[in-house]
């Protein structure tokens, strides 16, 4: 385990009007907490994108034909790397801003707390962290919990 915080670049892109959607400041805040003590230094890339293009990719890379919340790409480092070289290259985070926005109402969630939530659960993934089993999601959940406690926001698994 690394100690301090995180030598962070993110870069956000916005496929959609920007209007009730956090800045790319909050966002770069959710990662950093989410990385921070895990990992020296990271560069990833978060695209929001409405509810067309977070289905395409759903269904391209998942198998799923709906849009879902959060989409996590880990980044595939190239083969032939010189020995001990690591590139800081994270992944890519992919976000839903209708289905977060819904996702929020139907929870009765503030929709800020609800994109720092699911920011951190993609970041975790690329992280390698999974919730396949019981066992693993319990854990995931835990640290999720713990971060955002970190930054003052509720336990995201109590549903009002």
């Amino acid at each position: 385990m690394t100690v301090g915080p995180v030598r962070l670049d993110v870069s956000v892109s916005y496929a959609i009007p920007r209007v009730g959607v956090p800045s790319a400041v909050s966002f770069r805040k959710w990662v950093a907490a989410a990385l921070e003590n895990r990992i020296r230094e990271a560069d990833l890339a978060i695209r929001i994108v409405g509810a067309k293009e977070g289905r395409a990719l759903n269904r391209h890379f998942r198998g799923k034909d709906y849009a879902t919340n959060v989409l996590s790409f880990p980044a595939e480092l190239p083969d032939g790397l010189p020995k001990g070289v690591k590139l800081p290259l994270l992944g890519d985070l992919v976000i839903c801003a209708p289905v977060v926005a819904r996702e929020a109402k139907e929870q009765k969630k503030r929709l800020v707390e609800h994109y720092a939530h699911l920011t951190v659960h993609g970041a975790l993934h690329l992280l390698g962290w999974d919730h396949e089993n019981e066992a693993d999601a319990i854990c995931m959940e835990q640290l999720e919990r713990e971060i955002l406690a970190g930054m003052g926001i509720e336990d995201p698994y109590v549903i009002a």
